[in-house]
C-alpha cells in the first residue's frame, strides 16, 4: 500500500504543482488514498521531496543508494533478538540501545497491524488492534529476525 501511495505521489508531482501538504492529501484522497497528516509527513520525508516557492518537487536524483536508510528488515536482522506475544501486544526484545530506532522504523512502515509502539532501551512494545493481527505481525517479525 505504501509503495502504491508513493508512486501516486510521484505521479501527482510530475503532472501538476502541489503547494501544500493539505493539497497533496486532498489529491491523494481523490485517488483513493485517505491518509493522516502524520502519514503524509512520513511519505514526504521518505520520498525526500523538496519544498520551494512553487510547492513540492521530487528530488533531483543526486542521492546515492548509500545515503538511503536501511529498511526494517535489515534493522530487525541486525538488532532484533526475539518477539513475544501477549494477546494483542507484542514485546520485541532488541540489543541494548536499539529499541527506539526499531520502534521508529516500525512506525514508518505504516503497517495496518500496528496501532502504535513504545520503546525503552532494549524492548519495544507493539500494540495491535486484536490478537489475530498481532499473530500475523509476530510471524512477519520472526521471519525478519531469521
Amino acid at each position: 500500500m505504501k509503495q502504491q501511495r508513493h508512486a501516486v505521489i510521484r505521479e501527482l508531482l510530475v503532472k501538476s504543482a502541489v503547494t501544500s501538504q493539505d493539497e497533496l492529501r486532498r489529491k491523494l484522497a481523490g485517488r483513493g488514498f485517505h491518509v493522516t497528516q502524520a502519514t503524509l509527513s512520513r511519505d514526504i520525508h521518505e520520498l525526500r521531496l523538496n519544498k520551494g516557492p512553487n510547492g513540492y518537487s521530487l528530488p533531483n536524483g543526486n542521492d546515492s543508494d548509500e545515503d538511503a536508510l536501511p529498511g526494517i528488515r535489515e534493522v530487525l536482522e541486525s538488532f532484533g533478538l526475539e518477539v513475544r506475544q501477549a494477546i494483542n501486544l507484542l514485546v520485541l526484545v532488541t540489543t541494548t540501545g536499539s529499541a527506539q530506532p526499531i520502534a521508529a522504523g516500525i512506525d514508518y512502515e505504516d503497517w495496518p497491524e500496528v496501532i502504535g509502539t513504545i520503546a525503552g532501551d532494549d524492548t519495544v512494545l507493539i500494540i495491535c488492534p486484536d490478537e489475530k493481527q498481532a499473530n500475523l505481525l509476530k510471524t512477519r517479525i520472526e521471519d525478519y529476525l531469521g
